[in-house]
């Protein structure tokens, strides 16, 4: 055969040989997989280890939280709030107090305990960022940050428990009232001790992390979503502030709730809008709670409400006002001591308060996003119509838009970047 004929011959067959078709198949993805965080599924279109379509399946749960809520009064009805999210429990039941409070048209900026909220939103804030970066990190094939990271977030739970007795469904929010009985300076003492311990572990987290290459490269260009996107879908919180919208709701004046705005804080914001611009927020949020956490508790030595060891803090007064709340402190001991007043206690726990028609949204940032409560009163003491709309509903629907074009070993790190809770979603 000719030299020039063998190699026409040649270059025939070679682009013969590129032409294979490779065949599409479909993989189910959770949600028995470790990585999907909950009760997530996803069916995957692959080509190949491509990503070419996705269909997200969230309905597994189907608890119908708002519909119970509608069921029972106001206060019976807090609990629900721990879980939804359960990672970050405070902030939603916050958001709930928020709403009731003004629908009992409670002055804004003149509660007292609403510095104690800021402690432990901050608390919970911490522990959420916490919790996300280092099931991050172990899907990722990194084991060290989850027992670092999970060690301080059981002492956050401690926390918890010496204030309301549960670790997990905290409770502790209190629509108008606020429990004094374990706040003390011990407690504030070891708060800051907590602080401490929890700076040094996040700050190895992060050298550990950003030490290795594998991180930033697994990270890096994953998932991203420039402004137009995460205006479109309705983004909020970590996923919002990476994609450059420069929105907290603790710092907007005009939606700035217990007091968030006279600190001394900032916030942050990415600038490509990948996974790895929200791992860093993450870490900087972080960072920024305990400088919160620290403020509050200075403000309070600086105005000498507190030093009376082993005693609850004074500054904390209740406000007279309408309320779903007990009777005042002084009389509680008589609860017990009399039959009228016991019966009169147990009428107020079981009938709960009356509220005058009325509706309110209530807002608050969120470790996700922006948690809200919608209530619809109509003169009962329970709500007619209530509405929650809760972070991981909206970002879990940019999912499918986000992973395509991508590996599948992408779509790991790409899950744990959005920070998904399930519980949040199907309600």
């Amino acid at each position: 055969m000719n030299k020039d004929l063998f190699n026409l011959w040649l270059i025939k067959q070679n682009n013969n040989s590129n032409k294979k078709l490779v065949n599409l198949f479909n993989l189910n993805f959770g949600p028995q997989h470790p990585a999907s965080h909950g009760v997530l599924r996803l069916v995957l279109q692959l080509n190949g280890e491509i990503i070419e379509q996705s269909d997200t399946h969230i309905g597994l749960l189907h608890r119908g939280t708002e519909k119970l809520i509608e069921s029972k009064n106001f206060l019976k009805n807090l609990p629900y709030f721990d879980r939804m999210d359960y990672i970050a429990v405070l902030t939603q039941e916050h958001a709930y107090c928020l709403a009731v409070e003004r629908l009992l048209e409670t002055p804004k900026y003149k509660l007292e305990f609403t510095q104690v909220r800021i402690v432990f939103d901050e608390l919970t804030r911490i522990s959420n960022h916490i919790f996300c970066i280092a099931t991050q990190a172990l899907d990722l094939g990194t084991m060290s940050p989850i027992f670092w990271g999970f060690e301080e977030r059981e002492k956050i739970m401690e926390i918890y428990e010496r204030v309301s007795g549960a670790r997990m469904h905290v409770a502790f929010y209190r629509p108008n009232d606020l429990s004094l009985n374990y706040l003390t300076t011990t407690l504030l003492t070891d708060i800051l001790i907590l602080i401490k311990s929890i700076f040094k572990r996040v700050s190895l987290i992060e050298n550990k992390l950003l030490m290795t290459s594998i991180w930033k490269y697994r990270l890096s260009n994953i998932g991203l979503i420039n402004l137009k996107q995460a205006t479109q879908w309705g983004l909020t919180g970590v996923l919002a502030r990476g994609s450059g919208i420069t929105r907290d709701i603790r710092f907007n004046f005009n939606e700035s709730y217990s007091n968030y705005y006279f600190l001394n804080a900032r916030s942050f914001i990415g600038t490509n809008g990948d996974a790895y611009d929200r791992y860093l927020i993450r870490i900087k949020e972080i960072y920024e709670s305990l400088h919160l956490i620290i403020q509050v508790i200075h403000k309070w030595k600086a105005s000498n409400a507190i030093y009376s060891f082993l005693k609850p803090l004074s500054m904390f007064t209740q406000i007279k006002t309408n309320s779903i709340k007990p009777l005042r402190k002084s009389t509680q001991l008589s609860w017990y001591l009399s039959m009228e007043e016991l019966i009169n206690h147990f009428k107020y726990y079981s009938e709960g308060e009356v509220i005058k028609k009325n509706f309110t949204y209530a807002k608050v940032e969120s470790p996700k996003g922006e948690y809200g409560v919608y209530l619809f009163t109509d003169g009962s003491n329970k709500p007619f119509r209530c509405r929650i709309r809760t972070p991981s509903h909206y970002h879990i629907q940019i999912l499918d838009t986000i992973i395509q074009g991508h590996f599948f070993s992408d779509l790991i790190s790409l899950i744990g970047s959005v920070d998904l809770v399930m519980g949040e979603v199907d309600r």
